[in-house]
């Protein structure tokens, strides 16, 4: 719009053209992209958003105040996220699903039939008509978490740059300093999806977030087993698979083994014995601890493993050669549960901790062999002083909490070289 300034004596008059569309002050909205569509006769709206703008456009979480219409935030989960994107560059996130009580507006692009244009959508704060969060809120908390954690290492990583004088402690802290500044500089440069629903009723809004829990299928700890590549005892899964013991009796979908199941054991308990057999029933995978082991020496000591047990148990020994299915050697052995398996891996650790020989390992399993009939009575080694907190009675596997286990694994490897 044209604009003539005020004019002073002897000045030569002039007018100056400025587009007002360029001026931001006092405006609360924010402007993107977006396709308009249709999804249970509701209009949706399709972005993205950068990372830097969801504190923005829509509200964060605090766990010490749940949104009632929302469940409660888990900061640690939260907190998780926030890291995983901060130190993985290939991160991948599902869509964001908020709800709009009509404070968007929408103008379509000519010749788009309705369906892109530019979505005016209101800040999160001191705005009428705000978003709310549908589905998405540990991503935006975790997110801003970590924006926020960044922008303060990073000041606080300047400030003692300044005062460095020791050459050595300056150089290190510049190396922080711009470690920091291109992880800072990767989040300002990504995006998430977000899908806004325009629902004006609030009641028909709760429905949407029940609708979505329902609805959602979580990945089991089956499935995470088989794809979760990041951890070791996930990634090594295929090729462990390839023991005779193991080949074509493990559930890959179910977490739970029930009586019935024709499989062994699942793809999660696999991983379990893997953890058990590299770091003990009780140990903790950590990520020191992964970086110090070889995907091959875990597999070696899997195989290894299963070849003891194979060897000195007759049942796994018929289970292996398809004399003896998994259906009947759960109704008759304690080797048909999870747990008993678990323990004995636990064991051969230990054991193996101590530098025993494999060889050795199987012949002490081999004198355990009698006494894994299945359900324990009163009268057997399992129902005695040193276990009897582990075993219920007449049960067929022990009890499975990581204390009890922890227990038994110390309690059988105290028993080397025989049974008592």
């Amino acid at each position: 719009m044209p604009f003539t300034p005020h004019q002073l004596p002897g000045e030569t008059s002039m007018t100056l053209s400025v587009d007002t569309s360029r001026i931001t002050a006092g405006r609360r909205t924010d402007t993107y992209l977006a396709m308009r569509s249709l999804q249970g006769g509701r209009t949706v709206y399709s972005t993205r958003v950068p990372l830097l703008d969801l504190d923005k456009i829509l509200p964060v979480p605090d766990p010490s105040q749940p949104d009632p219409d929302n469940r409660k935030v888990d900061p640690r989960h939260a907190k998780s996220f926030g890291d995983y994107v901060s130190t993985h560059s290939a991160w991948v996130a599902p869509t964001l699903l908020a709800r709009d009580n009509g404070g968007c507006n929408f103008h379509p692009l000519e010749s788009s039939d309705g369906k892109v244009g530019y979505l005016d959508i209101p800040w999160s704060t001191g705005t009428v008509g705000a978003l709310t969060t549908i589905d998405g809120q540990h991503r935006i908390l975790g997110t801003r978490l970590r924006l926020r954690q960044l922008t303060e290492e990073i000041t606080k990583c300047d400030r003692d740059l300044s005062r460095a004088r020791s050459g050595d402690r300056a150089t290190k802290l510049e190396a922080k300093l711009a470690e920091l500044r291109e992880a800072l500089s990767r989040l300002e440069h990504e995006a998430i999806g977000l899908d806004i629903y325009v629902e004006p009723d609030s009641v028909l809004a709760r429905q949407m977030f029940v609708d979505v829990a329902d609805n959602a299928k979580g990945i089991s700890t089956a499935l995470r087993a088989r794809f979760d590549g990041s951890k070791i005892a996930n990634r090594t899964l295929d090729r462990v698979l390839d023991h005779a013991l193991l080949k074509g009796r493990v559930d890959l979908e179910q977490d739970r083994m029930t009586r019935n199941n024709i499989n062994l054991i699942g793809a999660k308990h696999v991983a379990d014995l893997t953890k058990a057999v590299a770091v003990g029933v009780g140990g903790k995978m950590t990520s020191r601890r992964e970086s110090e082991l070889t995907d091959e020496a875990v597999v070696e000591g899997v195989h290894a493993f299963l070849d003891c047990i194979t060897e000195a148990f007759g049942d796994l020994a018929d289970v292996a050669e398809g004399r003896l299915s998994a259906v009947d050697l759960r109704s008759r052995s304690l080797l048909g549960s999870v747990g008993m398996l678990r323990v004995l891996a636990g064991t051969f650790h230990a054991l193996r901790a101590k530098e025993v020989a494999d060889d050795d390992i199987t012949a002490f399993f081999a004198t355990l062999s009698p006494h894994m009939a299945a359900p324990v009575s009163d009268a057997g080694i399992w129902r005695q002083s040193e276990t009897r907190s582990d075993f219920e009675p007449e049960a067929s596997a022990p009890v499975m909490r990581t204390q009890n286990l922890v227990h038994l694994v110390n309690v059988v490897t105290s028993w080397f070289p025989e049974v008592p």
